[in-house]
């Protein structure tokens, strides 16, 4: 594959719910492009961007592929993303090193969950919007109702470039044309035409401005109608070089741009890393600015550290065609940078810029992962490192408290495919369970004991007596002595507070952390020879498990604050389903693009599976975000359950 100049390159993600025929539709521009003989289907697994083994196995996109095409002398780079919402990090990546995206809709079923999400990620990223209804060969299809019904959904300006534009249509588009542009909105007031070359010119600013939305209908199976966007896409897509400068900061983090110019100094940003397992590690690199040749050094913003460039070559699925020059604009790909990873800026160490990484949203779902086998801990962690290089969207947490290594992700389906991957490529077989909730103890009451260690053995015995009162404090732990006339020598009192920090990290009602309490140590009695640090120590654990049962002890929860965004429809079933999770609503904000904001207050207990939930519940238009608020009691009937499980755990 010939290396492009940057007028001649358009970056193009395709996205769009799932089933819509993303892979498909770039099957047949392939087939369109002479590349291929024959489309391939998704269900014989035999698609040039669908190569992954799992993803010819469960019959769907997981991870965003390159698919170069070459027409009319420019090079389409279609980047194809997965129609599912746990892959959602894979569509951000993608639009990262895009100029313009194409959402596909399938004819038959119209707009979908998946449209519209695909829809706010265009708009949340701004970037240059197109349609594609697709599958319009279906019995009882009427495109024109979908027409309107996405004009009505998402903006009046969608325009059907397959038609001919005439009435009401042409006047829309004029007006929206005239918007664009301060010239043409003079004459448009004036009553005077546009020529063919102001209103093509319009209609390039309005695409670009995200005013106007092109629109083009296709059978991708049939190959029908696939030219025609093709045309489109080399006409109306803003190429890198028409796009805005790219911006970046400084090392003093002061704000910096480069333009997309083969002539300016070199700069690179990493969207995607593939672990391939015959080659390694794959970089996919979006050239923002100067040109890229294979064997050069760049510096690493993140690592502040060289990284030399090996072989450079063009992606089309699986097959690699080797890159010696790749210009401004182009995306190329890296094999075994060895310090490189997804969202790092590449760049002349002279010539200083660093980019915003990719932005991926926070895990909704958390799953403890355990090996089947003993002794696969090590296994385990060496695979989900590897897996994190591909795929940054899914988090890893290892929590100390309940010794569980938990995995963050979008939802069971993403938690599945990293559970399947660490099978196939790692030979480690791993069982999910639900996290443990990191509970705590303390006491409402007050209690005052003695704490009485005395062993006589043989030789020297063992010799530690202490009085101490416990109360509940703000703080973790207060400790203060009141001891009078050298009850208990100084020197056993440090003695004293440890055994009583240590007694903490596992309290008496259910064996978890106490926290919140005050001791003091006000009396005691000591042996010249048989006292020790040690007996103090002892001495003070006997006290701390006598004075915090009869404290009135109890258990309390982790309380997550939960913000909720979901449609006006919904409102009623989400909130009626917080509150059976015991959840407060403490209030509610309305949105700029039509949704609610519920923010409430749960119990961590009661939301682990609430992403799966809320999808369920929402047809998958809710999202949420959740963090730690604050500890709070638990209700007696259920700190029975707690107690009485975490008893039967240690029998």
């Amino acid at each position: 594959m010939k290396s492009y100049t940057s007028d001649k390159i358009r970056n193009v993600a395709l996205v769009g719910h799932g089933g819509c025929g993303k892979t498909t539709l770039i099957e047949a521009a392939l087939l369109t492009t002479g590349v291929i003989k024959r489309i391939g289907r998704v269900e014989d697994g035999n698609t040039v961007s669908d190569y992954d083994k799992m993803e010819i196995e469960k019959g769907y996109s997981i991870s965003a592929s390159i698919v170069p095409v070459e027409y009319n002398k420019v090079k389409i780079n279609f980047i194809d993303t997965p129609g599912y919402f746990d892959f959602v990090g894979e569509v951000n990546s993608a639009l990262r090193a895009c100029e313009a995206a194409v959402i596909v809709v399938d004819a038959s079923s119209g707009i979908q969950v998946g449209t519209e999400k695909a829809w706010e990620s265009c708009r949340d990223n701004n970037i240059p919007t197109f349609f594609a209804i697709n599958k319009t060969d279906k019995e009882n299809v009427d495109v024109d109702q979908v027409i309107e019904d996405l004009r009505d959904k998402f903006s009046t300006s969608i325009v059907n470039l397959t038609d001919p534009i005439e009435g009401d249509l042409k006047e829309s588009l004029t007006e929206a044309v005239a918007e664009s542009d301060e010239e043409l909105l003079e004459k448009y007031f004036n009553g005077e035409e546009f020529t063919d070359e102001e209103f093509n010119l319009g209609l390039l600013k309005g695409i670009a401005s995200r005013s106007i939305f092109p629109l083009v209908t296709c059978c991708a199976i049939n190959n029908e109608g696939i030219k025609e966007l093709l045309d489109t896409l080399v006409k109306y897509a803003p190429s890198p070089v028409d796009f805005p400068e790219h911006e970046g900061v400084d090392k003093e983090g002061e704000k910096l741009v480069r333009k997309c110019n083969s002539g300016e100094p070199t700069s690179a940003f990493v969207f995607k890393t593939i672990a391939d397992p015959f080659v390694g590690k794959i970089s996919l690199i979006k050239v923002m600015s100067g040109k890229l040749s294979s064997g050069s050094e760049l510096y690493n913003t993140r690592t502040d550290r060289g990284e030399k460039l090996g072989t450079l070559f063009f992606l089309r699925g699986k097959t690699q065609a080797e890159a010696s020059t790749v210009e401004a604009g182009d995306i190329v790909a890296a094999s075994k940078l060895q310090n490189t990873q997804t969202g790092d800026t590449l760049c002349d160490k002279s010539n200083y810029i660093k980019y915003p990484p990719v932005e991926f949203p926070a895990p909704s779902l958390f799953m403890a992962v355990e090996p089947k086998a003993k002794g696969d801990e090590e296994k385990i962690s060496s695979g989900l490192g590897k897996l994190l290089e591909e795929d940054p969207s899914f988090t890893v947490q290892r929590n100390v408290e309940t010794h569980q290594t938990l995995i963050g992700g979008q939802g069971e389906i993403q938690i599945g495919i990293i559970v399947s991957k660490m099978k196939e490529r790692y030979g480690v077989d791993v069982v999910l369970t639900d996290p443990k909730v990191p509970y705590r103890e303390t006491i409402k009451g007050k209690s005052d004991v003695q704490g009485k260690h005395k062993k006589q053995t043989g030789g020297a015995g063992q010799y530690g007596d202490v009085h101490i009162r416990f109360s509940p404090s703000q703080e973790e732990f207060e400790f203060s002595e009141e001891i009078f006339g050298g009850a208990v020598p100084k020197n056993y009192i440090p003695a004293v507070e440890k055994g009583l920090r240590e007694s903490m990290e596992k309290g008496p009602l259910a064996g978890y952390p106490v926290v919140n309490i005050k001791a003091v140590l006000y009396d005691g009695s000591y042996h010249d020879v048989d006292s020790n640090e040690m007996a103090f120590k002892i001495a003070a654990s006997l006290a701390f498990k006598k004075g915090i049962m009869e404290a009135t002890p109890v258990l309390l929860e982790p309380v997550m604050k939960v913000e909720i965004l979901v449609p006006e429809e919904y409102m009623g079933d989400v909130m009626g389903d917080l509150n059976k999770r015991r959840g407060k609503i403490l209030g509610m904000e309305p949105q700029s693009d039509g949704k609610q904001k519920i923010i409430a207050e749960v119990p961590q207990e009661e939301m682990f599976k609430y992403a799966i939930v809320l999808r369920s519940m929402t047809q998958a238009r809710g999202s949420f975000t959740m963090e730690f608020e604050r500890y709070e009691e638990v209700p007696p009937h259920l700190a029975e359950k707690v107690i009485a499980q975490a008893k039967k755990d240690e029998e």
